[in-house]
């Protein structure tokens, strides 16, 4: 598998270019000839042939064609790289606390505002946080055995630099300095078992991070991320980590307190957005759970419901496009609304709005057995974990068909599951681990997956080497098509995207046959990453049955512009396989042949040359790589354009 990392230039806006075709086919054909026999286009007349587009050799066509099927649905869009952004108003609260709120963001003390002529309350909880936020009990059995176990990989406490000095892996740095470590602590077994190591843990780092610096940035421990997830995680966890001697107690609570102030003050200088939400939370959590906190919170909420409408479109996708910081952002509001119902208070009504908004596009990512698709740098994280969180968040929803600004489309017929990726990369300033997936796609039957992308990029550093990161995050990796083994954008190191996709046309319809009473969702769209430096543009096609017996798919390079470019340049569709697929070529080396765990068998096509199988792999549900296979159909197209038909189809 070829992965380029190389950088892009800037891209421009294709110019207006043919319609597509529609087909629905009921017969038994497995022959890619099936689906360009009696193709009609249905949403416009066609304009007649392009002189500039030269077609790959067809398959001798069909005997018997099916008529034109009629569209019953049709929804059109555009999808750029900016998502629109969710407004949500501060709290509505009265003329005094809003004076109060006023003067807390100025810097007047909590202490002064709440009880100006009072004696100073000594720092303490105010209550005890039932969490519900599913925690890994093997990482936390690990951790009593003396190892930090992160996406597969073992590290010994003892070995760890909690100063941060020492460079350790970005997975392993996240879960030490924002300790999401005590969540798995606690699931492994009675709290009691686990505040030995806990406080252990604890005391070893407030020794190398004795003082919160002058501003953020001093080192991984003091990201604004990290710190208000610790403060949060605390707060949650606070019978783990003051069950000790009562100098311990009284040091450990001084540090929460001294942290509450110093993300009062550095909250705004996240790193990113998602970043942004954990310290505002970590700030309303000790707005709630210490003493005269009142000012705290008011301030903490007016800036989170901020955060979270600079966070999410208004479909409820957060914009780097990723489940794994999906599901970051829903754990972090239900360990909020915890606190809140610790504290005998309501959570904003706004609050639990965003947490129903934030649970359905996850969903729409869900394969028939539960887990997640890999997307945007995530893994195929378990249906497990998905469920539970689900379940914390006592939201009871469907999955989204469409997750449009998200720029995701869901297919569901029958056992079947198609998940598309029809918008382009995230913004540079949104991205975290940024991938060149646009057009990408991934098919699922009876809950096993046929066709995936590698995924797993954020899990670079446990089991997945640091440095496959970035190859992870290129469009070879991805299942669709490629130009001179190029990614669509460029893609950058730290996480960053560059320049490449700017714009998606999207195209959704329902395709009926009334003959068979049968029917179709087609999916089309259409990007320019390859238009500034190959004058072509990507169009894929893909058609899944309602039974989801069949996908037909076609992969189409268009003309950029009216006058086509000299030349040929080399392209590659690749169709990554699932972890437990059987595969073998058909003889004439133009098809293969597909069995899955439940023995159920299917049959590739390619109306655009050999199929060749190579070496591909999988991040499974615990970040672990996967070896795997991958089908591939390459070859060289003219600069005048091309187009590359394919066929998936469930034998009897």
């Amino acid at each position: 598998m070829s992965l380029d990392t190389r950088p892009d230039i800037e891209t421009r806006n294709p110019d207006e270019t043919r319609p597509a075709r529609d087909c629905v086919d009921d017969g038994a054909d497995v022959s890619v000839g099936a689906m360009s026999a009696g193709v009609v286009d249905t949403a416009s007349p066609s304009p007649g042939p392009n002189p500039a587009v030269t077609p790959a050799e067809p398959a001798e066509p069909s005997a018997a064609a099916e008529p034109a099927a009629p569209v019953v649905d049709a929804d059109q869009s555009g999808t750029g790289r900016a998502l629109a952004l969710v407004d949500f108003s501060p709290p509505s609260v009265g003329a005094g606390e809003r004076l109060i709120r006023f003067a807390y963001r100025l810097g007047v003390p909590g202490t002064m505002l709440s009880s100006p002529f009072g004696k100073k309350a000594r720092t303490r909880l105010l209550a005890t946080v039932h969490n519900t936020v599913p925690g890994d009990a093997c990482a936390g059995t690990a951790l009593r055995a003396g190892h930090f176990l992160v996406h597969g990989a073992k590290t010994p406490i003892a070995q760890v630099d909690f100063a941060g000095a020492g460079r350790v892996t970005p997975p392993l740095e996240r879960v030490v300095h924002s300790f999401a470590w005590l969540t798995d602590l606690e699931a492994c077994g009675p709290r009691e078992q686990g505040t030995a190591t806990a406080e252990r843990i604890l005391g070893a780092w407030l020794q190398a991070n004795p003082k919160p610096p002058a501003k953020p940035g001093k080192g991984p421990a003091w990201a604004v991320g990290n710190t208000g997830a610790r403060l949060m995680n605390w707060l949650v966890h606070a019978p783990l980590i003051l069950s000790g001697e009562k100098a311990f107690r009284l040091r450990v609570l001084a540090h929460v307190a001294e942290t509450a102030r110093w993300l009062d003050r550095h909250v705004h200088s996240a790193e990113d957005k998602l970043a942004e939400v954990s310290g505002w939370c970590g700030i309303v959590a000790a707005g709630l759970l210490l003493p005269e906190g009142r000012p705290r919170r008011l301030y903490g909420e007016a800036g989170l419901m901020k955060a979270l409408g600079e966070l999410m479109g208004d479909d409820g996708g957060v914009l780097s496009r990723s489940p794994i910081a999906q599901m970051e952002a829903i754990a972090l509001l239900v360990r909020l609304r915890n606190c809140y119902k610790a504290t005998r208070r309501d959570p904003e009504p706004s609050m639990e709005r965003v947490i129903e908004m934030l649970v359905p596009p996850l969903l729409a990512l869900c394969h028939g057995d539960g887990s997640l698709g890999s997307w945007q740098g995530g893994w195929a994280v378990s249906a497990a974990d998905v469920e539970a969180l689900v379940k914390a968040s006592e939201v009871r929803t469907r999955p989204l068909r469409e997750v449009r600004q998200w720029g995701y489309q869901r297919v569901a017929a029958h056992r079947t599951i198609l998940q598309f990726d029809t918008a382009p990369p995230p913004m540079p300033g949104d991205a975290r681990y940024g991938c060149a997936s646009t057009l990408a796609f991934e098919f699922s039957h009876a809950g096993h997956r046929l066709f995936v992308n590698c995924g797993g990029a954020a899990s670079g550093g446990g089991l997945v080497p640091v440095r496959l990161e970035q190859g992870l995050r290129a469009t070879a990796a991805h299942s669709t098509l490629t130009l001179d083994d190029a990614n669509s954008t460029a893609v950058l190191i730290n996480g960053m995207i560059g320049a490449g996709v700017t714009a998606v046309d999207v195209d959704r319809k329902t395709l009926e046959q009334e003959k068979s009473g049968t029917s179709a969702t087609r999916l089309e769209a259409s990007h320019n990453g390859y238009a500034a430096r190959y004058g072509l543009t990507h169009r894929r096609i893909l058609i899944v049955r309602d039974d989801g017996s069949e996908l037909r798919g076609e992969d189409m390079l268009l003309p950029a512009s009216r006058k086509g470019k000299r030349g040929k340049v080399g392209f590659a569709i690749r169709f990554h396989l699932g972890p437990e697929v059987e595969v073998a070529l058909t003889e004439d080396g133009h098809g293969a042949a597909i069995l899955l765990p439940d023995q159920s068998y299917w049959q590739f096509r390619s109306g655009a040359g050999p199929v060749e199988i190579e070496d591909s792999l999988w991040v499974d549900g615990q970040g672990r790589p996967v070896a795997t296979q991958q089908l591939v159909i390459q070859g060289m197209v003219s600069r005048g354009g091309g187009n590359f038909g394919w066929l998936l189809k469930k034998m009897g």
